[in-house]
This record gives C-alpha cells, sequence and structure tokens, in this order.
C-alpha cells in the first residue's frame, strides 16, 4: 500500500507543478486548453488503442464487457440518492442540478486514469474506460440537461436536449481509440512496431499533462476564494462516500472480479468533474458554487485517497 500512494504522490506532485508553473506565469488558461485538447484528442485515444491491443486477448474482452452492468446500475442509484439529498439538505433550486451532477459523476479521465495507473499499472486501463464509458454517457446527456436547468429564466420545458451534442461527447476520441483498438483486437490484425512505438510516445504524454492541466486549474480557481458550505460538503460526501459504498454494496448482488471491483471503487470516489465550471458558465448557472466544489474535491483527494487504499489491498 505504501509504494501505491508513493505512486499517488509523484501524481500529485505534477499537480502542484501546474499549480506553480501557473503562478510563475508559464502556464495560462490558453496552455491549458491546449494540454486538455493534447491529451482528448491525441494522448489518450493512442493510449487507449495501445492497451486494447496489446494487453488483452479476444476471449479476455469479451469476458470483460459482463461487468458493465455494476457501474451503469451504480451511477444511477448515486444519483437517485443526489436527488433525495437535495430535497433533504435544500440545496437552492439555482444549484439543484449542477449539486446533482457533482455528486453523482466522477472525473474518470484527467484523474482517473492517471491514479489508476499508479495503484494497479496498465491492468487496469480497460476497467477505467467500462466505468469511463457508463459516466461519460450519463454526464453528457442527464447531467448536462441538469446543469441547463439551473440556468435563471430557463424555463424546464424550453430546454432541448441536443441528441447530436450528446452523441459527439459520448464518442469522443478517447472512447473512438478504445473501438477502434476493439475491432483491432476482435479481427487479430497485427500492430506494426513503428506504430507501437508513435503511439506509445503519444500515450505517455497522457498523465503528465492531465495533472499539470488539473494544477493549472485549481490555480485560476484561487484556493482563497474557497468557500465551504452544505452543499459544497455534500458534493464531497457523495464524491467520497456514498458513491464507493454503493459500489461495494452492489458487488454483493453482481459479483465482478477482485481487480475489477477495485477499480470501479476508486473510480466512483474520483474528485468533480473538470467540465462542470466551464458548462455552469455556459448557462450562466453557479459557476462559484462548481469551480469551489471541483477545487476542495481535488485538493481534499490526497488525504482520501489513503482511506481508499487502505480498502482495496
Amino acid at each position: 500500500m505504501l509504494t501505491a500512494y508513493l505512486n499517488i504522490f509523484v501524481i500529485f506532485a505534477l499537480m502542484f507543478l501546474g499549480y506553480l508553473l501557473t503562478w510563475k506565469k508559464w502556464f495560462d488558461n490558453m496552455i491549458a486548453d491546449t494540454f486538455s485538447k493534447l491529451v482528448l484528442n491525441f494522448a489518450l485515444p493512442a493510449s487507449m488503442f495501445l492497451n486494447i491491443t496489446q494487453k488483452f486477448s479476444k476471449d479476455q474482452f469479451l469476458h470483460l464487457f459482463k461487468g458493465m452492468l455494476l457501474p451503469i446500475t451504480s451511477i444511477l442509484v448515486t444519483f437517485v440518492i443526489s436527488i433525495i439529498y437535495a430535497k433533504l439538505t435544500k440545496v437552492p433550486r439555482s444549484r439543484q442540478g449542477t449539486f446533482e451532477t457533482m455528486f453523482t459523476a466522477s472525473n474518470t479521465i484527467f484523474i482517473g486514469l492517471p491514479i489508476n495507473l499508479a495503484i494497479f499499472g496498465e491492468v487496469a486501463v480497460p476497467y477505467v474506460l467500462l466505468y469511463y464509458i457508463c459516466n461519460t454517457t450519463f454526464f453528457w446527456t442527464i447531467g448536462v440537461y441538469l446543469i441547463a436547468t439551473d440556468s435563471p429564466g430557463i424555463k424546464q420545458s424550453q430546454i432541448k436536449f441536443n441528441f447530436f451534442t450528446a452523441i459527439k461527447q459520448i464518442f469522443s476520441p478517447a472512447l473512438l481509440g478504445f473501438i477502434v483498438g476493439l475491432f483491432w483486437l476482435l479481427l487479430g490484425i497485427p500492430t506494426p512496431h513503428f506504430v507501437k512505438d508513435f503511439l506509445g510516445y503519444l500515450g505517455d504524454l497522457t498523465t503528465p499533462l492531465s495533472m499539470l492541466f488539473i494544477g493549472t486549474i485549481v490555480y485560476f480557481t484561487g484556493i482563497t476564494n474557497l468557500k465551504m458550505n452544505k452543499d459544497t460538503f455534500g458534493v464531497l460526501l457523495g464524491r467520497y462516500l456514498i458513491s464507493p459504498l454503493v459500489v461495494l454494496g452492489l458487488s454483493y448482488i453482481i459479483p465482478i472480479p477482485p481487480m475489477m471491483l477495485k477499480v470501479f471503487i476508486i473510480q466512483s470516489a474520483m474528485p468533480v468533474q473538470n467540465s462542470v465550471p466551464i458548462l455552469t458558465r455556459s448557462y450562466k448557472a453557479d459557476t462559484e458554487f462548481s469551480t469551489t466544489s471541483l477545487t476542495y474535491s481535488v485538493l481534499l483527494y490526497l488525504f482520501i485517497i489513503p482511506i481508499l487504499l487502505h480498502f482495496v489491498f
């Protein structure tokens, strides 16, 4: 467990470096946006393709998809709990949708993938992606709709679900890299050595660029501007207690392999999605609440992860 925690500390050291370099004016919002695009559009798809085609056989991967029922169910159960919690604690209507989305959806790629790689190694990548598919589908459909309902002056009946936008977000380059890799694997096509080298170099950028990006986000949010309130505390409760407990509880009803369960528990207890503040700003919802919750969830994670490691090891 100590080795895993030290590996995670190294990951967070990259985040602190991103914060420091942003403070030193080396990085700005444009650089952060560039890092985000590089990871999502190049590094992550390359990593997904390479891991799927090189680490698994056809039979192993077909067996893998049987485990998708648990993350789907756990996310829906957590979402129902978030609605009940919001009503019981009287979360203001102006931030209710944002609250329920942050309570339910994890940061499964920018933080989730590097952390799982640090703890379990590359064997965890397919399990990470299974949770990512379920989590991302929820976030870019129900989650975006809920955030939109927080917008002042917008009636619920006026909000239209854009099917093509949702499909574009769900089928991100990372997921497409996974899908292409899956077909590559199922068809038994050999991958040329120079292609593996090229994709390997790209994939190795995923962790450092992701954590530098998170550090930049934390800096621009502003630590001095953080204000803890009952709603932010509720988000943290959902992220770090309720969500992993739901996964653990459902595992007694929906049995899955031990390694898959460990990855799902870690994935379910990730910080808030990076995209939430961007969406709240776009819909003119409660941006201060979303950015505060995101920053608290990222900063507290370094103290949360030892507790999670205690349960998964």
